[in-house]
């Protein structure tokens, strides 16, 4: 899908001549913005959401919230965290789970590698006062935690080792990246798909449209040429008006 909206965010800028786009900009212009689009699901499930509740949503064919809860899923793992010490883990990273976390939707706890429950979460300002109460103090089947940085901290300290604790989390989707082989004479660069770092958007071929109409927007403002901001700007509205 990359090399398909590359090719046509280029024909509309060298339609009337507007400039050239590089890919090490495309691929910048490409993250941020699968990004637009990737956070804007949240707001479009919570908007569905309400509809439900307001009994102007529809079903089967019609039911949009399921869409858009399937897609979000696409970004949904389970990873063990990365054991610091005691009962404190660190959050997902790239460096420890290998993807960045956007939100996590539930801690899962382990005792000798069985599962004993999924812990609340519970604010800083509560968790001293949780844990000093006798009837309401974590315990090994009802765990609680709580966050502070990148720090997860579990209760009971009972859940120490090192495969005690996963998290299943929304990650952020990959940045694209456009990959390609310096081409000979003035053929400019030719796309390359086996590279070792070449990634594909992420996001479903349906959000194809939005992505060439943000990155757009991006060269638009980079070439200084107000008439691309103005189109992708026009396109983004009436994509808007239309949903």
């Amino acid at each position: 899908m990359i090399d398909s909206i590359r090719n046509t965010v280029l024909a509309i800028l060298n339609k009337n001549n507007y400039g050239y786009l590089s890919p090490s900009d495309f691929n910048l212009y490409a993250k941020q913005a699968q990004l637009e689009i990737f956070e804007n699901y949240f707001y479009s499930y919570n908007t569905q959401l309400n509809l439900e509740n307001n009994r102007k949503s529809g079903t089967e064919y019609a039911d949009i919230t399921k869409g858009i809860l399937e897609v979000i899923d696409l970004f949904s793992t389970t990873k063990t965290l990365d054991h610091l010490s005691i009962n404190t883990y660190r959050m997902p990273s790239v460096a420890t789970t290998g993807s960045d976390y956007y939100l996590i939707n539930k801690v899962l706890c382990f005792k000798d590698n069985i599962f004993r429950g999924e812990a609340e979460r519970v604010s800083q300002s509560k968790i001293t006062m949780l844990n000093n109460s006798i009837l309401t103090a974590p315990s090994l089947d009802f765990p609680a935690y709580s966050s502070e940085g990148s720090i997860l901290t579990v209760q009971p300290v009972s859940f120490s080792a090192s495969s005690d604790v996963r998290a299943q989390y929304i990650r952020y989707p990959k940045p694209p990246n456009w990959t390609y082989n310096t081409a000979l004479a003035l053929q400019g660069p030719i796309f390359n798909p086996s590279a070792v770092d070449y990634q594909d958007f992420e996001v479903p071929l349906d959000n194809a449209n939005d992505l060439i109409i943000k990155i757009c927007q991006y060269a638009g403002v980079e070439i200084r040429e107000e008439m691309v901001y103005r189109f992708a700007k026009t396109e983004e509205q009436e994509n808007n008006i239309q949903q």
